[in-house]
């Protein structure tokens, strides 16, 4: 998250200091920085004001409250801090809910170690490899034939069509890391953490494409209309010729998504019919709740689902439950959540590479989400 974007949260939700509002006036002097607040209020807020929407007399009503509510002296130079320096803001973006009610508190300290896991590739044969992805080597089996080659993050197979019998290989990829794969014929499989994919290493002639996902993967499949690419993700197959894709099917989770970004898919469950598939065109989400047979769609921002790919995070309209799930997935942590309420509740946020503490400094600012650190255990109060 940008600084700017920081302060702007920090800002509406009541959480700046003088000096952060003092930086955030200057900066919103620029026309094209006031496009920007808007924008980035509209995206994670859903709240599309305009000027002719703020009434300055009961903002400052608001305001006036506040002060008397309070005695604490230093609470009422911040509102009234507040009041001189949000002019510019509110004045443009009519945000009459900036001066809702804020909460401060203090964090005990923790030290957080997040674990580290270790990337693994199943053969044939039942033995286990460790890939570590700073090296880059050959990946051979058992008798030291190679099969394909690992260039650090990436393990690449070639030879597609191949005669013979399949032979399956099984990357397994720990919470905390991603790895990329190029399968046989070309497609490129981005594994996000926590993920499990069965593969052939060479894809036979006159056979389909298959591989079975527990997890989460983003498909970038190579065109082959002879040979169907399928993706058997637990309950739900994914059927396409080629295209790009985001699928979702984590053992932990209860629905299964399929979140098309270019071309066509089809979705189904155990036996493939005509009328018993769904099809998918970009810009559609395609669900499965585990243990029923009804496959809905909606209309999605594709980013928020293959953010993960390039290694951001993008919540949009999700629960705080959801979240922690997602964090822990991505960061190797773990996380308590005492507080039931707020894990209903729904939250908007993006991160660009942030580190788990300053994910959790961000929540904690912005949304006065409380909590410690204990036995290398983030638990929410």
């Amino acid at each position: 998250m940008k600084k700017s974007e920081l302060l702007i949260v920090k800002f509406i939700t009541n959480h700046a200091s003088q000096g952060e509002i003092e930086i955030l006036s200057q900066w919103l002097e620029d026309l094209e920085n006031q496009k920007a607040f808007k924008d980035f209020v509209k995206i994670n807020y859903a709240i599309d004001y305009t000027m002719n929407s703020f009434d300055s007399v009961e903002t400052k009503k608001q305001l006036l409250q506040k002060i008397n509510q309070d005695k604490s002296i230093f609470y009422r130079r911040r509102l009234q801090s507040y009041f001189k320096y949000a002019a510019l803001a509110v004045l443009f973006i009519g945000l009459v809910f900036v001066f809702k009610n804020g909460s401060f508190f203090e964090q005990e300290k923790g030290v957080l170690i997040p674990k580290e896991g270790v990337i693994t590739l199943k053969l044939a044969d039942g033995s286990l490899q460790i890939i570590n992805p700073s090296n880059s080597k050959n990946i051979t089996d058992k008798f030291g034939k190679v099969m394909g080659k690992q260039d650090k993050s990436r393990i690449s197979y070639s030879d597609a069509n191949a005669s013979g019998s399949l032979v399956y290989n099984t990357l397994k990829i720990p919470y905390g890391k991603r790895f990329e794969l190029e399968l046989s014929d070309g497609t490129i499989v981005h594994l996000n953490s926590g993920t499990s994919l069965t593969y052939p290493i060479r894809f036979l002639k006159n056979q389909n494409r298959q591989v079975l996902l527990t997890g989460e993967a983003f498909f970038e499949v190579a065109k082959d209309k002879k040979h169907p690419f399928t993706v058997n993700a637990q309950e739900l197959n994914v059927e396409v010729l080629g295209t790009t894709f985001n699928v979702s099917s984590y053992t932990d989770d209860p629905v299964i998504d399929v979140v098309l970004v270019e071309g066509k898919v089809g979705l189904y469950k155990e036996v493939k019919t005509r009328d018993g598939m769904v099809k998918l065109t970009a810009g559609l989400k395609g669900s499965n709740i585990k243990g029923r047979e009804t496959i809905t769609t909606e209309s999605v921002n594709t980013r928020a689902y293959t953010a993960w790919v390039q290694g951001n995070l993008v919540f949009k309209n999700v629960s705080f439950d959801a979240i922690i799930k997602k964090l822990e997935r991505h960061y190797n942590v773990a996380f308590i959540n005492k507080n039931k309420t707020l894990g209903k509740e729904i939250f908007n946020a993006s991160f660009k590479g942030e580190s788990i503490e300053e994910v959790l400094a961000y929540f904690s600012d912005s949304y006065a989400i409380d909590y410690t650190i204990k036995d290398n255990k983030i638990i929410i109060k």
